[in-house]
């Protein structure tokens, strides 16, 4: 890893944790966000946890910071919105700037970016009513997952293996009031890679006896495996981690990030997506792989709030 930019805790002056907000992923940031400031506050940080509950202009108002932890997950948070407004505040702030959050938070956009640039990802097909049930039945055929394209945690989402299940698929992910696509299954193992300060962490394989790597295994279950190091040889890793820094890349991320692929039955590594704002609970994907590179909890937030120097 690359050396420490900051090498003393006065030096990040005062820092605000920013969690909570009021998207779907509220309880899960609120749980990010204490274990972030308790780490600053053992880092002998200057450091308030403030609890977004609606607009964090109000939240900010009559308060003076140098800079902010961003750990807002999903929409308000991670999305473009907060960016711009501490932008506008000139407040420096962890993770990637407004477009980059914004495009990595609308799976479709990402999808689409990252065909551009030539990587590979799952076909899919977009789902505006139950009239495109058929279209899209013809074009990827069954099983497939659908998805609510700017919601995370995998909130909304549900596979479906028949037209029956398709059409209740789509009637629940329309309740988060954004795009709906249905995107084809991958048969194969899921990996996660987490990109910190333009630096690829060990590869974890996410193995779940749920359908899918859905909200409970990800943070209730104690059933879910998480395999790091990954199973991978050195060369397939090592490929996977260059694709994970390369797909954020293209969509001009910074500071840290977490990405998600698939390699199917073929061997062939498909991109599912990319997050700029990762849990740090004690379920999440990050710290593991900092772990294992020898990065404890407490270097992280600090390696993670150092990308607030940008």
């Amino acid at each position: 890893m690359k050396p420490l930019k900051i090498n003393h805790p006065a030096e990040f002056g005062r820092v605000a944790v920013l969690m909570g907000g009021t998207a779907a992923e509220r309880e899960i940031s609120l749980k990010s966000g204490a274990a972030v400031y308790a780490a600053l506050q053992r880092l002998q940080i200057d450091v308030t946890a403030i609890d977004v509950t609606g607009s964090p202009i109000e939240a900010l108002a009559g308060k003076q910071f140098d800079r902010i932890f961003n750990i807002m997950h999903g929409r308000g948070g991670e999305d473009g919105v907060l960016q711009g407004l501490l932008q506008t505040l000139k407040l420096p702030y962890t993770g990637s700037g407004v477009g980059a959050s914004a495009l990595s938070m609308d799976k479709l956009r990402t999808k689409l970016c990252w065909q551009g640039a030539g990587l590979k990802t799952p076909q899919w097909f977009l789902l505006r009513s139950v009239a495109d049930i058929d279209a899209c039945i013809a074009q990827l055929g069954f099983p497939v997952i659908v998805k609510p394209a700017q919601e995370g945690s995998s909130i909304g989402m549900s596979k479906a293996q028949n037209k029956a299940e398709l059409e209740q698929a789509l009637l629940t992910a329309l309740q988060f009031q954004c795009d709906v696509y249905a995107e084809a299954w991958v048969q194969g193992s899921e990996y996660t890679v987490a990109v910190l300060d333009g630096e690829a962490l060990p590869v974890i394989r996410l193995e779940t006896p749920h359908t899918f790597y859905d909200f409970d295994a990800k943070y209730r279950a104690n059933t879910t495996k998480y395999h790091c190091p990954c199973g991978l040889n050195t060369a397939e890793e090592t490929a996977l981690q260059q694709l994970a820094q390369t797909a954020c890349d293209v969509i001009g991320i910074h500071g840290w990030a977490r990405v998600d692929v698939f390699i199917d039955s073929n061997g062939q590594a498909q991109l599912i997506e990319v997050n700029t704002v990762p849990g740090m609970t004690d379920h999440s994907l990050v710290p593991m792989a900092a772990k294992q590179q020898g990065i404890d909890f407490d270097e992280l937030v600090w390696r993670v709030l150092e990308t607030s120097f940008k």
